[in-house]
Parts: C-alpha cells; sequence; structure tokens
C-alpha cells in the first residue's frame, strides 16, 4: 500500500489554490459531469466479520497523513477498543484522526472512552441535530459506515463498529458487506468527509497531484468507474434512491437485491412490478432472523405482493442479514448503508457507492448465489400461505402501518425559508 507525503495547509482547497480541488481536477472529464462516475479506481467487494476488520486496522496503521471515520453504532466491547486504540497511536504517530459518530445510536459509547480518545489527539465529534440550528427537524441519523485513509483509500459499506458486526469466538458476524477502494471515489469521499465535518480548522492537506500520481500506477484493466451516492433529505440529496430508480428503469436480464430491512414504497414497488412485466428476473435476500423484529413482521406483510409479482424471495438463515447491496445485469452494483425503505430515503444520511464493472459485478452475482443456495430458505406461495393466520395477517398488516408511519410520528422535520 503507498502512502502519501504529509503535508499540511490552509482547511479549504479553494482558497488556497482552485486547481487542487477535486471539481477544477476532474473537469476534464465531461463524462463524470453527467454521469459522476470517477475512473481510475481499484476495488474489492469485502465481507463483514474478521475480513472487514482486519483491513480496517491495516487502513489506520499504514495511514500516515490523516484517517476519517463515519459511524452509526461503536460500542465499548472488544471491537470498539480494538479500533479505539488503533486510532490512539494512530494519533502518536501524527496521523490526524477525525471520528464522526451519530449522536443516538453510539451514545450508549462511554464518556471516558471519548475522553481518552480526545487526549491522545483523536478528534471526536456526535452528530447530533436535534434542535440544534435554524434548521429544526427530529430523527435525522448519521447512518454512514465511512472510512478514508490519507485521501486514497476507503471503505464504505453497512458495518458498524461492534462485536456482532465481528467474528468473535463461538459467535460469527451478522452477514453484511462493504467495498474497498483505491483512488479518485476515495479523494471524493475524502472531501466529503471534510464538508460534514464542517468545522474550519487547519486540516491535513493532500496534493491532488500525489493522488493523481497513484491513479496513474493502477493498470487499466483494474480500472474501475466508481461514484458515491449520498441521500440527506434536510439537503434535498436522494442520489441512493435514484440509483435504485434507475436499476429498476434500466434493468434488461436480472436485479438480486440483499437489504435487511426490505420496506419499498409506492413508487419503489410500482418500479419493480414493471421490471417484473418486462421479464426481468428480480431476486430479494432478506433476514430470516431480524434484530428488530417489527421490522421483520412489516417486511413479511409484502411477501404476497412480492409474490405475486413473480419476485423471488429468500430468508437468510445463518445469521443476522445487515447487508444493503443491489447487482443488475452482472455489470453494475452498488453497496454501502441505505436501507431500501422510507427511513433511509428520507430520515437519515446514507452514503452508498455505486460501481459500474463487469467482473466485479458478476463476482458479487455469483455471491450472492452461493449465499441463495447454501445458507437460505426460499420463500414460495405454498409455505407462506401455510404459515399465515388472521392473527398473525393483522400483526403485520399492523406493523408495515406502523413502520411506515413512523416517520410522521417520530422525524418532525421544520425548514425556515432563508
Amino acid at each position: 500500500m503507498r502512502l502519501l507525503k504529509t503535508q499540511v495547509d490552509k482547511p479549504h482547497y479553494r482558497l488556497r489554490n482552485k486547481k487542487n480541488s477535486f471539481d477544477k481536477c476532474m473537469s476534464g472529464h465531461k463524462s463524470i459531469k453527467r454521469s459522476g462516475y470517477t475512473f481510475r479506481n481499484r476495488v474489492s467487494l469485502v465481507k463483514g466479520g474478521s475480513e472487514y476488520f482486519s483491513l480496517l486496522k491495516k487502513l489506520i496503521e499504514n495511514a500516515t497523513i490523516s484517517i476519517h471515520l463515519q459511524f452509526y453504532i461503536f460500542l465499548e466491547d472488544e471491537t470498539g477498543k480494538m479500533v479505539m486504540d488503533a486510532l490512539k497511536t494512530a494519533s502518536s504517530r501524527g496521523v490526524q484522526v477525525f471520528l464522526h459518530l451519530d449522536g443516538y445510536a453510539s451514545q450508549r459509547l462511554p464518556r471516558h472512552c471519548i475522553r481518552d480518545m480526545r487526549d491522545a489527539g483523536v478528534r471526536v465529534k456526535r452528530f447530533e441535530p436535534l434542535f440544534r440550528s435554524k434548521h429544526f427537524y427530529f430523527g435525522r441519523r448519521l447512518h454512514h459506515k465511512v472510512v478514508v485513509a490519507d485521501g486514497l483509500y476507503s471503505l464504505v459499506g453497512g458495518i458498524n463498529v461492534c462485536n456482532r458486526y465481528n467474528d468473535m469466538p463461538g459467535e460469527p458476524a451478522w452477514l453484511d458487506m462493504a467495498l474497498y477502494c483505491e483512488g479518485e471515489a476515495s479523494f471524493a469521499l475524502y472531501n466529503d468527509c471534510r464538508n460534514l465535518w464542517g468545522e474550519k480548522e487547519r486540516y491535513p492537506h493532500i496534493s491532488w497531484n500525489e493522488v493523481d500520481k497513484y491513479c496513474q500506477q493502477i493498470p487499466a484493466d483494474e480500472q474501475m468507474q466508481v461514484r458515491v451516492r449520498r441521500n440527506d433529505w434536510v439537503k434535498r440529496k436522494n442520489e441512493v434512491w435514484r440509483t435504485y430508480l434507475e436499476m429498476f428503469a434500466k434493468a434488461e436480464q436480472q436485479i438480486t437485491i440483499m437489504c435487511s430491512y426490505f420496506l419499498p414504497g409506492r413508487l419503489f414497488r410500482k418500479k419493480l412490478a414493471l421490471a417484473s412485466k418486462r421479464g426481468v428476473k428480480l431476486k430479494v435476500i432478506l433476514a430470516g432472523t431480524s434484530d428488530v423484529m417489527m421490522a421483520k413482521h412489516a417486511e413479511r406483510y409484502l411477501y404476497d405482493w412480492l409474490l405475486k409479482n413473480r419476485i423471488e424471495i429468500y430468508e437468510y438463515q445463518e445469521t443476522v442479514l445487515h447487508a444493503k447491496m443491489a447487482v443488475c445485469d452482472s455489470s453494475w452494483l452498488t453497496v454501502g448503508s441505505y436501507n431500501v425503505n422510507n427511513i433511509s430515503a428520507y430520515a437519515s444520511l446514507e452514503l452508498n457507492l455505486d460501481v459500474s464493472n463487469t467482473a466485479l459485478a458478476h463476482h458479487s452475482e455469483e455471491m450472492l448465489d452461493e449465499i441463495v443456495h447454501n445458507h437460505c430458505k426460499k420463500i414460495t406461495r405454498e409455505n407462506y400461505l401455510s404459515s399465515q393466520n388472521i392473527l398473525r395477517r393483522f400483526w403485520q398488516r399492523f406493523c408495515y402501518w406502523f413502520i411506515n408511519n413512523a416517520l410522521n410520528l417520530f422525524t418532525f422535520y421544520f425548514k425556515q425559508e432563508e
């Protein structure tokens, strides 16, 4: 892993040197402006558990300039302590570390842990949007799971920092996925992390010229097209939502979705039904056992509709399924924090990476097929109907109504006119 030279400069690229900004450097690539894709990237699919956390630890240990981390859940258990120790060690080497945590889901991280990290030089910040600005909103959460090292290496997925996402003795990790990326997309993520952090301080300066040199060394046959996709309902960003709409509209052969809380809204259901009518083979891999049982009951309320529209349903049996990814036509895929439901669409900050690459998409489809064949139970109309009764159906419908209306009950938002 090649490391970039450490430089310190003013906090904002545009104030220092416009040609060093990501937008300016990319301005020569007209196709990027249209599609959002960067081209010089090396990408691989990473499974959750020990594989993910070994790579995360390696990124932290090899960083020389900066590390940005954004997580929804960060706990003080064996996995959390391992990551915290690695961050404190990196800071002692002079690496600038920025740890951005959701203020609600990570509230169980003790204050003494935050104090110890800050004493070691780690910058820790909670994302707490409740009544904290001229924009008043309730329930908006930082749902990202993002790591960027030296503006060049990144991890994006659905994996949080605690034991249930790691392989522990006698207890395998929840099923989850991430993408490891080197190249231009990581530099875009680096700038996004800085923008979300928001404070105007002396950030470590990472030269685009150094990133450009590294990207030039990626062999042409290894380069992949990658774009960063964000959802933030306050800032009117719905890019991940549009990725799924694009997938449903353009698919010609097949779409496989693996999602932990699958509750598509009306528009998504309409587009899925139209894709099925066009002859697209649709498969959804869902949790057999969920950590949020009300969401699972609500999800099962949709099984009748899915089966009527010839959408194959598979329930994962081994552990809790927490992954969020989709693959289309053996040609492109999306992986990240976004669940196919209204909460991800309207109540959380979400981030995915889209990759347009036949080899990686084909590999991902093979991996999903292996999960289906070896670790899933297929839901057919026969076994679905045999498991239903009036009371269960009523309860599933109530859960579906409650989950869909939770936004109205718990995510009040009011934005003042500027």
